[in-house]
């Protein structure tokens, strides 16, 4: 849990130098598929959530470590098109500026659509939400080699296509925040090479025998 990842945490700022480390690594050591829960992810997570309050968007922490962001259409786009609307731009402000405060963290946006369509629409006009979501964020000045991206279409609703509403729940983006554990330092051990002991042997003074 994190209390022992508190401990592991601990020693990996002291070998590092920097116990403010140790501490973000420790909040998130044992955490599963390799991501970690650390101190600057829960205050990304937070400001998240006030940047978002009074939207549809939501925020949660996934059962692997990443914060996930749920944009619906209501701020985000419009049936058939990949333009993001001027309400997603605060949402995606406060995202990059998460970003750049954890220069370790990595960001994966999935596009996906309604069921207007079919599939050779829906499908690249996904992925294209999701290059979209991307290109304002590296406007914003995140790397893009930080951020992949991907298209589901519309084979994942999250609810049935049988109203306007539920139909703009649907055409979405999906936004996933993580933040990679880091190995941890190991420990050199230090030993004498074999050479170098054949050599110390070689250089010890010889034991003249008496004279007579």
């Amino acid at each position: 849990g994190t209390g022992g990842g508190a401990a592991v945490g601990a020693s990996i700022g002291a070998i590092a130098g920097d116990p403010a480390l140790g501490a973000g690594i420790g909040a998130g050591v044992g955490a599963v598929g390799g991501y970690i829960w650390s101190n600057r992810m829960e205050e990304q997570k937070k400001k998240m959530e006030a940047a978002t309050e009074g939207t549809k968007v939501s925020v949660t922490q996934t059962a692997d470590n990443q914060l996930k962001l749920n944009v619906p259409s209501d701020i985000s786009f419009d049936t058939g098109q990949s333009t993001i609307k001027p309400e997603m731009h605060p949402v995606l402000n406060s995202l990059a500026a998460g970003l750049k405060s954890n220069s370790n963290s990595q960001a994966t946006i999935i596009g996906y659509t309604d069921d207007t369509g079919n599939d050779s629409i829906n499908n690249p006009l996904s992925v294209n939400r999701a290059a979209s979501t991307r290109a304002y964020l590296v406007s914003q000045g995140i790397a893009s080699n930080r951020i992949s991206i991907d298209g589901r279409g519309a084979s994942e609703p999250v609810a049935a296509n049988t109203s306007p509403e539920n139909r703009a729940k649907n055409r979405r983006v999906e936004i996933f925040v993580k933040e990679p554990q880091q190995p941890q330092p190991q420990q050199r051990q230090q030993e004498l090479p074999q050479h170098q002991e054949q050599q110390q042997y070689i250089q010890q003074p010889a034991i003249q025998p008496p004279m007579y």
